[in-house]
């Protein structure tokens, strides 16, 4: 049998790619990508020409049974994400669990994911933290939104920069105005930025601002 290797990739710096991460892409019989177009671009950067098929939330159901047969028939299989760690707000969970419910090994190597840098970043406590990840956008937002208001661990988000200033609203409306908080985009890119204060500053900030590249938001917790 088999195993299935989840290997992340840089969130934006290719130098954060690990040795033990191009070796196990080289030497993989299939790779999983979310999109083949922005992973070939990564593949072709560290000479690596093994066979790569799509992976993303339209197909994945589709797929998990096909992948679980070719490992339980003896071949390694890599999951990577476009950018970091693949399950966290990318796809990988259903192949992961499949995986598991048949008894193959999954080995997932530690690396990139954006909540941890920009936790740290944001100078709010992180011995305890709530990752939210992208928050619905229409249903049961606002329902999310009251349940958090009352959060008393750092919280973590991510969102589209065109959807910021929007969302930082919403969180001074139910978190309160002077809640502190940071933004941090373009994550280990040239232009990596972390922008911190209450989310009144944060909005005057971002409206003056035009956001760009991707985001994440860390709020502070409720004060006892």
């Amino acid at each position: 049998m088999g195993k299935l290797y989840v290997v992340p990739t840089p969130v934006g710096n290719l130098e954060d790619m690990t040795f033990r991460a191009i070796r196990i892409l080289k030497e993989a019989d299939l790779i999983l990508a979310e999109d083949t177009r922005t992973s070939g671009i990564l593949l072709k950067h560290f000479e690596i020409k093994n066979a790569m098929q799509s992976h993303h939330k339209f197909n994945e159901h589709k797929m998990v049974e096909s992948v679980v047969n070719r490992i339980k028939a003896g071949e390694t299989v890599a999951l990577i994400s476009d950018a970091g760690t693949p399950g966290i707000s990318d796809p990988g969970f259903l192949v992961v669990r499949e995986c598991v419910r048949n008894g193959i090994e999954v080995q997932c190597l530690p690396g990139a994911t954006a909540l941890v840098p920009a936790l740290v970043a944001s100078g709010l406590p992180n011995e305890k933290f709530c990752f939210e990840g992208f928050l619905p956008q229409k249903k049961g937002r606002m329902t999310r939104l009251k349940i958090l208001a009352e959060e008393r661990r750092t919280m973590v988000f991510y969102e589209s920069p065109h959807r910021l200033v929007k969302a930082l609203t919403q969180f001074a409306e139910h978190f309160g105005a002077e809640r502190q908080a940071s933004v941090s985009r373009e994550i280990s890119k040239m232009h990596e930025e972390t922008v911190r204060g209450s989310l009144t500053e944060l909005i005057e900030h971002f409206t003056a601002n035009d956001p760009r590249g991707e985001i994440v938001i860390v709020v502070a917790g409720i004060d006892d």
